[in-house]
């Protein structure tokens, strides 16, 4: 499912001595089924900008369409939108509630609508796709889980009413490197599985390097980069300038180069890195 959205601004407590100018003209193309990052520091905008996505922030002014309905319009029904747009906020484990992790997952197929028939499929499916083996968990208490288990209930939660536009904020916040490495796997195999469009809040540029198709950089409530990683990390000097930085590993990179080492400077992520040095090193016959 493809987003454009337009010239979209957003003011926090309008007419008020506490007025904040949240979204600032913001433009934006997404591509069915892309991969897209947005980051940026915390007050930068990124999380007004989703929750517009899904119409729960109505804009100043501009347009947002959703495929081919523009949300923004009088009259236009939310409730179908947010069917086809799922949104898991920071921290979802807080949004379990029912004391089974199959009744908690079965909740928003159930307000769908769905016969008993399918919202088990979908219960089953969703809980494959995440990690989760049913027949071990579905009687289990969310709250008996581990913080990354318990982020994987809260996404399959989400991901069994089959939304066409996934929308995850800082999914990885407070995990382990190991949990974190897990939840980005799961949501990569949920996007084969579904062919979803994925938007990801993060602030990990090792991260988004590795698994995004377009990275959106906001700043004070714009969009001040965007594209290919490999053009939004060329502009180190922009990024550095609003206090972020390119993945760790591109430092090194250019530290290698300056000492002589004949390295492409255009890698961001440990794998690309591995596999040029091994390049390297083995055509100066270091290695064999």
């Amino acid at each position: 499912m493809s987003i454009k959205i337009e010239n979209l601004t957003y003011i926090y407590m309008e007419g008020t001595p506490f007025e904040k100018k949240a979204l600032d003209n913001v433009n934006i193309n997404i591509k069915d089924g892309e991969f897209v990052a947005l980051i940026g520091h915390t007050g930068s905008g990124k999380s007004t900008l989703i929750q517009h996505i899904n119409g729960l922030l109505k804009p100043k002014s501009g347009r947002i369409i959703v495929e081919d309905t523009d949300i923004t319009k009088k009259n236009v029904k939310l409730s179908s939108i947010r069917k086809k747009v799922g949104l898991v906020f920071q921290y979802p484990e807080y949004q379990l509630f029912e004391e089974t992790i199959e009744k908690d997952i079965a909740f928003g197929p159930i307000n769908l609508g769905l016969n008993e028939e399918e919202v088990n499929k979908r219960i089953k499916r969703a809980m494959k796709i995440v990690g989760l083996d049913y027949e071990t968990y579905k009687s289990k208490s969310p709250f008996d889980l581990s913080g990354g288990q318990k982020r994987r209930v809260a996404i399959a939660g989400v991901v069994a009413m089959e939304p066409k536009v996934l929308i995850l904020d800082e999914p990885t916040a407070g995990l382990d490197p190991k949990a974190r490495d897990d939840i980005y796997n799961k949501i990569q195999d949920l996007r084969k599985e579904y062919n979803m469009t994925i938007i990801l809040v993060s602030h990990s540029m090792e991260d988004v390097a590795k698994f995004a198709d377009k990275i959106l950089v906001m700043h004070e409530g714009k969009c001040i980069l965007k594209g290919k990683p490999s053009d939004v990390f060329s502009n180190t000097d922009t990024l550095e300038s609003v206090g972020l930085a390119v993945p760790e590993v591109t430092y090194l990179v250019k530290r290698l180069k300056q000492k002589g080492f004949n390295i492409s400077q255009n890698i961001y992520t440990v794998e690309q890195a591995k596999k040029e040095l091994y390049n390297v090193l083995k055509s100066e016959g270091i290695i064999k």
